[in-house]
């Protein structure tokens, strides 16, 4: 006997732009007057049914740190704000988008330049865009450009949202290249910067031991080559290395 089909139309998740105001009274007496301060967010309903919202900046596009609501919380606090969303907010986003699909295309192609010409339209989109970011970054790596790529560095490290795992590929992708230029003590500072917030992961257990066996300290490496085979004991890469470190 079969089940008959379900036939509940699926809810569409709610993804829009938001606004909330905060009534304040300042100065005293004679002076005392009410002010209004109108915040913008973007909206958009996760998996679990929650709503992930995040501040809108000047460019219209969402910019600084998530922060989960309730759905109830948002439609009873916040404000839907249709029209905004659709002439400013939605195009804004679109061209980020188109900015740094032009960018990755140009990088993977090694137009390294026109890469970091795309990927800087995005940054003036938003200054902290993690993916704008990375990209800037393998591309001074590419070009050997050593003082630019220390300063990006830098300042990848403070940006703790380029650690989520969101955005695995993107520091797994930089720290290689961190590696293949010979930088391996940033890229295990990096690596262990990552490995915070993504304890278990084995490719990062696995980078970070093959940075340290490039600067010959073969014991560390065989410490984190153990962790990255208990969490994967079938990864092929770490039992080749470990094998090659213990007959040499």
């Amino acid at each position: 006997m079969s089940t008959p089909p379900d036939n509940k139309e699926s809810i569409p998740k709610i993804v829009g732009t938001f606004s909330s105001t905060i009534k304040q009274e300042i100065g005293a007496g004679a002076t005392k007057r009410k002010v209004v301060h109108e915040f913008l967010y973007y909206a958009e309903e996760n998996d679990n049914g929650e709503i992930a919202l995040r501040p809108l900046n000047d460019k219209f596009v969402p910019a600084g740190d998530e922060q989960i609501i309730s759905k109830d919380e948002l439609l009873e606090s916040f404000t839907a704000e249709i029209e905004l969303h659709s002439k400013s907010v939605f195009p804004a986003m679109k061209e980020l988008g188109k900015c740094l699909a032009r960018a990755d295309r140009q990088r993977q192609l090694g137009k390294h330049f026109t890469a970091e010409m795309e990927y800087g339209k995005a940054l003036t989109i938003d200054e902290d865009n993690i993916r704008a970011i990375f990209g800037m970054g393998l591309c001074y790596l590419e070009r050997q450009d050593d003082s630019k790529s220390e300063d990006l560095f830098s300042r990848l490290l403070e940006l703790n949202a380029a650690f989520s795992t969101e955005h695995k590929h993107l520091f797994n992708d930089f720290g290689i290249s961190l590696r293949k230029n010979k930088k391996h003590a940033e890229a295990i500072e990096f690596y262990t910067k990552a490995l915070n917030f993504c304890s278990d992961d084995e490719n990062l257990l696995f980078n970070i031991a093959r940075s340290l066996y490039e600067i010959e300290k073969k014991k560390e490496a065989c410490d984190f080559l153990d962790q990255c085979l208990e969490i994967n004991p079938e990864f092929k890469e770490a039992i080749k290395l470990k094998k090659f470190i213990s007959k040499n």
